[in-house]
């Protein structure tokens, strides 16, 4: 079986446009989630998934200069974005993953993939956010079969769903079989996302304290274990 982490891209944003090519340390942001993502073991290949539109062309270049796959689709139907992602590269298990998200851990993306394929043949959907979230925004790991997307990208004509890929899949009652992945601690309060100013603040100081991209989420934690006050900087931001 081939496992593919798709992560959906676009410059597109209300709140801090143009975020997935910001600076974090002499990279984008989206290299960094680029090359967290490809430490995952459970990922046999890695695909940015971003859209037609002339003003994304910026994020096809970053991929073919760093020889990353990328595929280009839909800007408003992300779930037929990432249904013709898993076509075009045969991909049996989709990982997603989005550009927000340069904190993303690969052990914690093996932690789920893992949990999936554990369960393979019983299971159609395995996360660490639903139905409930113990570990950092900012983190947030989808597994899918290609049969459970498939039949979301048929089935599913709200158009909510369609922009944000796997609420059919998890809101459908008795439809399909999801497992959850949870942590033994509550670490939800923190924010390790970025749509924000206040985001990047936080996460550039998270960057320019390492300097690189392949520390542990857990040595974020210790880092803020220190520095209690920079997890203020973000609290009250509001999930879009």
């Amino acid at each position: 079986m081939k496992t593919g982490a798709v992560i959906q891209a676009r410059m597109g944003s209300t709140r801090l446009p143009g975020k997935v090519l910001i600076d974090l340390a002499g990279e984008p942001a989206l290299t960094r989630v680029i090359n967290r993502t490809g430490r995952a073991r459970t990922v046999d290949t890695v695909i940015v998934a971003t859209t037609t539109e002339s003003r994304d062309d910026p994020l096809a270049d970053l991929c073919a200069a760093s020889d990353t796959a990328c595929f280009r689709g839909s800007e408003t139907d992300v779930l037929d974005r990432y249904y013709q992602t898993a076509l075009q590269h045969d991909l049996d298990i989709i990982v997603r993953i989005t550009s927000d998200c340069p904190l993303i851990e690969p052990t914690i993306i093996d932690l789920v993939v893992t949990g999936y394929l554990e369960r393979a043949g019983t299971l159609d959907y395995a996360s660490n956010i639903i139905p409930r979230r113990t570990w950092p925004r900012g983190l947030d790991t989808e597994v899918m079969s290609i049969e459970a997307l498939t039949r979301a990208w048929r089935e599913s004509e709200d158009p909510d769903h369609r922009e944000h890929v796997t609420p059919y899949i998890y809101s459908v009652q008795g439809g399909f079989s999801i497992h959850s992945v949870e942590h033994a601690d509550d670490f939800s309060h923190h924010r390790w996302t970025l749509d924000t100013p206040e985001d990047l603040e936080f996460l550039q100081l998270i960057y320019t304290h390492f300097g690189r991209d392949d520390f542990a989420w857990t040595e974020v934690i210790a880092l803020l274990e220190q520095n209690r006050e920079w997890v203020d900087i973000n609290r009250d931001v509001k999930q879009k």
